[in-house]
């Protein structure tokens, strides 16, 4: 497995606030983690960042990158982990560049902190770019004069251009409307089909889950409650917490299925 998450456990002093038992993304395929606001799953991808402890939480278990143990890395360790191996990309993708800064200099400045030479950092970008559908010149733009699901393309050509193996994506197309929600999941398929990289897919919308991922964990307070092939547990969920959020998005008129 690509990455596995064994025994996790995230706490804030004695409350606990995940505690995952299994978890694991193969090389190529996209992983569903599902369940409503507070249920855990946005700590969790904290947690794999190696970033929990930025805001007060104990990491506890064991999350391993192709057999290389993460917890218990160094901060200067997990950097080197983070973004060149481990990519994020989040709900809000305007608040990963600073508005007063053009896009390109906040990429070429991660290429750069991640050991490219500024030549190498702008012919990667300009690549990565291209591969997103992007042209190359909107790096010279500020954040403000690019819509948000522009904004969600250039992160995700940030990761593609520093060949993050994995790539964590929380909540990423819950602030776009549906046409360009559709563009981002059709390049996250791309991703994992022409590029290999694994996807761990966040996402409280199962409509949205059931439409790009292999597999699906459901999780609730903390805890992963059923997971399995998607088709299987969208069309015969064995938990009942499962069948209540499946029959809250049939109410909402928003079924689907792979």
């Amino acid at each position: 497995m690509r990455l596995a998450i064994t025994g996790l456990q995230v706490s804030f002093g004695d409350r606990r606030v995940v505690d995952l038992a299994e978890l694991a993304i193969a090389e190529a395929e996209i992983v569903g983690l599902a369940g409503e606001s507070g249920s855990g799953k946005s700590m969790t991808t904290l947690a794999v960042l190696g970033l929990a402890n930025t805001v007060g939480a104990r990491v506890d278990g064991s999350i391993r990158l192709d057999g290389t143990e993460l917890t218990g890395l160094s901060q200067r360790e997990m950097r080197a982990v983070r973004g060149r191996r481990i990519a994020a990309i989040f709900q809000s993708p305007a608040l990963a560049f600073s508005p007063v800064f053009r896009v390109g200099s906040v990429v070429h400045r991660a290429l750069r902190l991640h050991g490219m030479t500024k030549a190498e950092a702008a012919a990667a970008a300009q690549r990565a770019m291209r591969q997103v559908l992007l042209p190359p010149g909107l790096l010279d733009r500020y954040p403000s004069q690019l819509s948000g699901g522009q904004l969600q393309r250039v992160a995700i050509a940030l990761a593609l251009a520093l060949r993050a193996e994995v790539l964590l994506a929380d909540e990423p197309t819950s602030a776009l409307d549906v046409t360009v929600q559709a563009e981002v999941l059709e390049l996250l398929r791309d991703l994992r089909d022409q590029q290999g990289m694994s996807v761990l897919f966040i996402s409280h919308d199962l409509a949205v889950v059931a439409e790009l991922c292999d597999r699906v964990a459901i999780m609730q307070d903390g805890r992963i409650v059923e997971q399995g092939p998607t088709g299987q547990v969208v069309t015969a969920p064995a938990s009942p917490y499962t069948a209540g959020l499946l029959a809250a998005v049939t109410r909402l008129g928003a079924g689907g299925g792979r």
